[in-house]
């Protein structure tokens, strides 16, 4: 109980380090592999398809970066909305208030006097209270007022380098067709890191992580490819 009410109390946010560079890096790199094979199937000049890898890097960086900023401000305009909420349920109804406390409790396995000795305590202390019923019954984690400016400057970093991984073959003036199969292998290789990085990160598996990164991107990537080869054929 006090560890619950210690880690809610110090406002510790959830970490979104890691969501955010999966974010951006996967997407960077899913919708260039896409792009660049799908230009490559249609027998593109070596130019357009530098062209526009180049044009898809500056417009996704931006727009992930952009999305970013504006989802994770709405999270944090969401929760001090629903502070306030609390904040006035806490004064206007403080009997449903505690009733709501006391059902938390009891799913954490207290009973009995138990229940409101534990109450007793937390509503002494206002601050603990309104930190337990936003975690608790809401299910809302607090986002700092730098968050939305974190995560965005994560996100179009990470979907910087994601983009620049297929990409660099290409703009090695390496032959097509090469800069395509080594696009390919360099995208997995990073797919399958990113996988072990979140694996090691996390509670997960790596190949598990990885595998399905790999599986993800490069059916994407094979998608673009049918698209370009379909286009190419008409």
């Amino acid at each position: 109980m006090v560890s619950k009410i210690s880690l809610v109390h110090e406002g510790h946010p959830r970490p979104t380090l890691l969501s955010d560079f999966i974010l951006g890096s996967q997407d960077g790199l899913v919708n260039v592999l896409g792009i660049l094979l799908g230009l490559v199937a249609a027998g593109s000049s070596s130019r357009l398809i530098d062209v526009a890898a180049l044009a898809a890097l500056a417009a996704e960086s931006i727009s992930m970066g952009a999305v970013a900023y504006t989802s994770t401000l709405a999270r944090r305009n969401l929760y001090l909305s629903e502070v306030e909420r609390e904040r006035r349920e806490m004064r206007e109804t403080p009997e449903l208030e505690r009733e709501e406390v006391r059902v938390i409790l009891r799913a954490w396995g207290y009973e009995g006097e138990e229940v409101e000795e534990m109450l007793r305590r937390i509503e002494a202390k206002p601050r603990a209270w309104l930190d337990i019923m936003m975690a608790f019954e809401l299910n809302l984690s607090e986002v700092p007022a730098h968050q939305p400016r974190d995560s965005a400057g994560t996100v179009l970093g990470a979907t910087v380098v994601g983009s620049l991984v297929p990409l660099i073959p290409f703009l090695l003036g390496l032959p097509r067709e090469l800069a395509a199969l080594v696009a390919v292998v360099a995208s997995g290789a990073m797919l399958l890191g990113v996988g072990f990085y979140e694996a090691r990160t996390t509670a997960g598996v790596w190949w598990a992580s990885g595998g399905r990164m790999l599986l993800i991107g490069l059916a994407a990537g094979f998608a673009g490819f049918l698209v370009g080869k379909a286009v190419g054929a008409l």
